[in-house]
């Protein structure tokens, strides 16, 4: 494969893809503080606190892995929801070792991936006052407004580089395609000739950068017309339904009617208008049992909610995997988020409520426009569709789900990760053979 490389400036606007995008600047600041302030004092302490601890803590930090690297085939992951989406190849693969970025948190799973070192990234941030004043000149005040982006992505690359041709891997299967490392390590593969896969962990969304990997293996006819949206799809690619919901798929829920309700939340869903929803839901359907499931990244103070109710349950994203949660409801209620479609699946009555009003999201993986999701847009509409349920559910929910999930009620069904490795297996086999 030849090698593909971008120069400094154009690199980093792939890298820096979707941080740069109407949609991401123009979030609210409740929801980009966490991420980005909009001080560009506190970010700037932000960049320092990142050079301090995470740059100068790599340098001290010993890296010791429990695989050798070398000649293996990548599970690059970021999260562990990547972790739970690529897991089974590695059980699959005795050459596959899941990977990640030192100091990368992986929740849970954070001892049991592998580090890729970036001690050298440090080498690197003389290119920051270039990038910087070179992505003022192409995106205008976007480069100003997430400078600490930029400040992040400096290095991966070029560490990422140096890491490829030590450990010369066979492959590296990704299931994330828009991060800042993600995408370093994904153009570095390219620049490097080392085969790359791409397994769907979650919906996408048009706003996602083009597919590029050399197999893309998507759970439905959703996702590719997404990517098709995003610009033009490169590489082969398949459908194969939703690996992680294997062991799932034949738990669907047959409760006749809906007595637990699940809410879903996240940074983007403001804290007042989520009290107020809950405090009402609580207070107008007394016999229903609410839990609610904060992300695991959302770091906000939840405490004062579980004093004001008291009857509410909660359900942690850091130790209970979405499908355990989901099959303790008959319901979920949530704004922008995948689990929708994986509630669907499990025939657990959807609803797409939102929490905010902020219009550049509004059903932002569009699941209420096509119908996988029944929406509700007020309070009331909302406890409504609630008491409808409470009196009848119906059994072919799951249904809805078949243009996301390209396996679903097909005899592959339940079978997406058998086929997917064997693609994969396969795949592996002829990039060998022709490189």
């Amino acid at each position: 494969m030849p090698a593909r490389t971008l120069p400094l400036i154009p690199r980093l606007r792939d890298i820096l893809q979707l941080r740069f995008t109407t949609i991401f600047a123009g979030l609210p600041p409740a929801a980009l503080a966490d991420i980005s302030p909009a001080n560009p004092a506190k970010r700037l302490a932000r960049v320092l606190g990142y050079a301090g601890l995470r740059l100068v803590g790599n340098i001290i930090k010993p890296i010791k892995n429990r695989d050798d690297l070398h000649g293996k085939v990548w599970l690059y992951v970021v999260s562990a929801n990547n972790y739970d989406a690529l897991e089974f190849i590695q059980k699959s693969r005795p050459d596959a070792v899941l990977v990640a970025g030192q100091g990368k948190n992986i929740g849970r799973y954070n001892a049991a991936v592998n580090r890729l070192s970036l001690r050298s990234k440090l080498l690197y941030y003389w290119q920051f006052p270039i990038s910087f004043f070179g992505l003022l000149k192409t995106d205008g005040g976007r480069a100003w407004r997430f400078f600490d982006f930029i400040f992040y992505a400096i290095g991966y690359y070029e560490v990422y580089r140096r890491a490829l041709r030590h450990y010369r891997p066979r492959a590296v299967i990704f299931s994330n395609d828009h991060n800042d490392d993600t995408r370093s390590l994904l153009l570095a593969c390219r620049a490097e000739g080392v085969p790359t896969a791409y397994v769907q962990h979650a919906s996408v969304s048009a706003n996602f950068p083009p597919l590029g990997f050399d197999l893309s293996l998507l759970e439905g006819q959703d996702a590719l017309d997404k990517y098709r949206l995003c610009g033009p799809v490169q590489g082969r690619v398949e459908l194969v339904g939703m690996p992680k919901a294997d062991a799932y798929l034949n738990q669907k829920n047959t409760a006749p009617t809906v007595r637990r309700v699940g809410i879903a939340c996240n940074i983007h869903d403001p804290m007042p208008a989520l009290v107020d929803t809950l405090v009402y839901l609580l207070r107008e359907l007394p016999h229903l049992t609410f839990t609610l499931r904060p992300h695991p990244s959302d770091g906000r103070d939840f405490e004062p909610l579980r004093k004001l109710l008291p009857a509410l349950q909660w359900s942690s994203a850091r130790q209970e995997n979405v499908f355990d949660f989901l099959l303790r409801q008959d319901a979920l209620v949530a704004a922008d988020t995948s689990t929708h479609l994986e509630a669907t699946l499990l025939n657990v009555a959807s609803i797409y409520f939102r929490f905010g009003t902020f219009a550049l999201t509004n059903d932002y993986y569009g699941y209420a426009a096509r119908g996988l999701v029944e929406r509700a847009d007020t309070p009331a509409e909302l406890a409504a569709a609630l008491r409808r349920y409470a009196l009848h559910k119906p059994a072919d929910l799951y249904l809805r789900a078949a243009y996301y999930n390209a396996t679903l009620g097909t005899p592959d069904e339940g079978r997406s990760q058998l086929h997917t490795a064997n693609l994969l297996n396969n795949w592996l086999n002829q990039s060998i053979t022709t490189s």
